[in-house]
């Protein structure tokens, strides 16, 4: 049900669903209940082949709510993940004559909670140095969540994996993520479940590798978007809303064990590979197996449950050490 994009709007929100329907209509409709400052704004819905009717959902709301020319339906015969899935839209949009100025990432499990949009636009209208900011996000029972963070490094990487709170004070300046009330400024990258962004400073890196499937696609980008010389600003006073973790089942903080998709270990294995060449990656690599093994030892002796997601060391050797070593190649969805 895709239109075509002869139009041009300030904004252009994308919001890719996949699962969650009644959480994405959810999503469109607090964008399109708000003022943004009187800006124009366009809602582009990607259904990405969800499995459970979704495409249905989206098509009676659709028509029910009167949605018409401000949402455009994209559904999806296969599923393109996060990254491709918002390269769909970007992609079009880059063939207008006249692209919209500026482009919001929503998560289908995030609502705007204010006029989040409007104060976003409002940075980027005021810092041309700013390539990206990122909005304050909250649980639905109003808890601050971490949204800014540092980029990966080494010790980074090391210290997550051991999760040992001396080793954590000791590389505290180097854990990527950032306090969750840190107050306005710059970071190294913002979540992907609500920012703001320069069209064109998205078109200029290519918007998103098409090599992740989900996950590090936007730590990946706005790590572009940083050498380039643009800015990634946090900025709390936009407020928005996310059911952590109901688009893809994963939540920050859980003490339950689960084991990690294909997919994650690839686009661990593909950021650092491409980021920081065969022996950056290979240093990370090494830097999270000694963390988890010494995590597995200080757990074992206190009894605990090992921090480290189950299978780790045998997905994470076939998934991501092997290619890392040239001993085969890496497998991307």
């Amino acid at each position: 049900m895709k239109s075509k994009l002869d139009r041009s709007s300030d904004v252009a929100v994308i919001i890719v669903n996949y699962g969650t329907a009644e959480l994405a209509i959810a999503a469109v409709q607090s964008v399109l209940d708000r003022g943004h400052g009187g800006r124009r704004v366009e809602v582009h819905l990607v259904d990405n082949a969800s499995p459970d009717g979704d495409a249905a959902r989206f098509i009676e709301a659709h028509a029910r709510r009167d949605w018409g020319a401000r949402v455009t339906l994209w559904l999806e015969k296969e599923n393109h993940g996060f990254g491709r899935g918002n390269n769909l839209v970007l992609q079009a949009l880059s063939r207008l004559a006249e692209p919209p100025r500026y482009v919001m990432l929503l998560n289908p499990d995030a609502r705007l909670e204010n006029e989040a949009l409007a104060i976003l636009a409002d940075v980027l209208d005021r810092r041309p140095d700013v390539a990206v900011a990122g909005a304050g996000i909250s649980k639905p029972d109003g808890t601050p969540v971490t949204a800014a963070f540092r980029f990966p490094s080494v010790i980074a990487e090391f210290a997550q994996a051991a999760n040992f709170g001396p080793i954590g004070r000791l590389a505290s300046s180097r854990l990527m993520p950032l306090a969750s009330n840190l107050p306005e400024g710059p970071v190294g990258w913002v979540s992907g479940a609500a920012l703001l962004a320069r069209f064109e400073a998205f078109r200029a890196v290519g918007f998103f590798d098409p090599v992740y499937f989900l996950y590090y696609e936007e730590v990946d980008l706005m790590l572009q978007l940083t050498r380039r010389g643009g800015e990634v600003r946090y900025v709390p006073a936009a407020r928005v809303i996310h059911a952590e973790g109901a688009a893809t089942g994963v939540r920050s903080g859980t003490r339950e064990r689960r084991r990690r998709p294909a997919y994650w270990y690839r686009s661990w294995h593909h950021y650092w590979m491409k980021n920081h060449g065969r022996a950056g990656a290979a240093l990370a690599a090494a830097g999270w197996v000694a963390g988890a093994a010494f995590n597995q030892v200080m757990s074992k002796a206190r009894g605990q449950q090992p921090h480290a997601p189950l299978g780790f060391f045998a997905d994470f050797w076939g998934l991501a050490v092997r290619p890392i070593l040239g001993l085969e190649e890496a497998l991307h969805e």
